[in-house]
């Protein structure tokens, strides 16, 4: 048999780039001399992280649509009939067994191209709520694997596979109450210690809720590890060090995930896809704080699939100020919902994820 070709298109976010990688990975285990292609953003991040990974990526100038402003949206009409252009030469060109779209602005005009080629194509959608490219892809694609049930709501029924949401494995590496984690951060065993994430570039809301609560945080005596994202931690940083609380460390960014994760006994986060997945898996108990600027308030969406099942609490973006660390402080005073949010959450994992993705697309290939 003549070696595989894939191409994997999309990105955008690390909820898009993280599980796309996590397939080729996946894929390249059971087919070693396969090659792959990413296509994604020009400007993204994809851009970067995917080269550093070790894998071959051609950009397309598209954006997506501006929702606030319809006029500007001409223009990006007519960078989608360039992309398609381009796709149609880049898909040619590689002439791959399969497209693999994993959500995101590129996947659009890279998968519309495959499947007029009759080329196999596969979705990843990560979200509760499906987004509007994959949703639009999803009549000829040939499967599409999804981390939530009851998502025939938005796909043909026959094409569904729950595989769940590739996280990034080096989140799984550390034991759950590491010694030589708790020395990373310079914290003690003996204490309690809450984990605040707003992703690689931060999140206001959460920071700004924090600064309000940096007294309250101070008298609980808590452990605190706040990844305050790079646009926001300056002034993070220098509230943090006017609280002069030793229990308390601020940093733009926590290069050891694992080890962060590993201590955490509450999490507060964005209610992003990946996040979701890595609280399932690892079993945390979360405070979710849903971000109001995505599409289709998706964020809100997968928090809710937590919180109806008891497996997450939930804080509005707009009450977070008000309540977000009041909510977060009588939850780590309260050993038997801490429990009870652990193992509810732990129940929606779904592990493997990125080998089953890749064990349904070599399944579904014409030999």
């Amino acid at each position: 048999m003549s070696k595989r070709r894939f191409i994997i298109s999309g990105g955008g976010t690390g909820g898009h780039i993280f599980p796309a990688i996590s397939i080729a990975n996946a894929l390249k285990e059971r087919c070693p001399d396969a090659e792959f292609l990413f296509v994604g953003a020009e400007g993204r991040m994809e851009m970067e992280k995917v080269p550093a990974a070790g894998y071959e990526i051609v950009g397309l100038p598209i954006s997506g649509f501006d929702r606030s402003n319809i006029l500007k949206n001409f223009k990006v009409l007519a960078k989608l009939f360039k992309c398609v252009g381009m796709a149609k030469n880049i898909v040619r060109e590689f002439a791959p067994d399969a497209v693999i779209g994993v959500g995101g602005y590129a996947s659009g005009p890279t998968l519309y191209v495959a499947n007029a080629l009759g080329i196999p194509t596969f979705l990843q959608e990560q979200n509760s709520y499906a987004g509007v490219t994959n949703k639009i892809l999803a009549n000829k694609a040939t499967k599409i694997c999804v981390a939530y049930e009851n998502m025939e709501r938005f796909f043909p029924k026959d094409r569904l596979v729950l595989t769940g949401n590739p996280v990034r494995q080096n989140v799984l590496a550390a034991e759950p109450k590491a010694e030589e984690a708790f020395k990373f951060f310079g914290f003690e065993p003996s204490k309690k210690t809450l984990l605040i994430i707003g992703g690689s570039l931060g999140a206001r809301t959460i920071n700004n809720s924090v600064i309000a609560g940096l007294d309250r945080l101070k008298a609980a005596g808590i452990q605190v590890l706040w990844q305050t994202g790079k646009f926001y931690y300056e002034s993070a940083s220098k509230a943090a060090d006017e609280s002069a609380n030793a229990n308390l460390v601020a940093t733009d960014f926590v290069t050891r995930m694992d080890y962060a994760y590993s201590i955490a006994d509450l999490v507060i986060s964005r209610a992003g896809a990946s996040s979701i997945s890595e609280l399932c898996l690892l079993g945390k108990p979360s405070v979710l704080v849903p971000s109001p600027n995505v599409a289709e308030d998706h964020q809100t969406k997968n928090a809710l699939a937590l919180v109806n099942r008891e497996a997450a609490v939930m804080v509005k973006d707009a009450e977070a100020p008000e309540k977000l660390i009041s909510t977060a402080l009588e939850l780590m005073g309260n050993e038997e919902c801490l429990a009870k949010l652990s193992a509810n959450v732990m129940a929606m994992a779904l592990p493997n994820s990125a080998n089953k993705i890749a064990d349904v697309i070599l399944n579904n290939l014409k030999k």
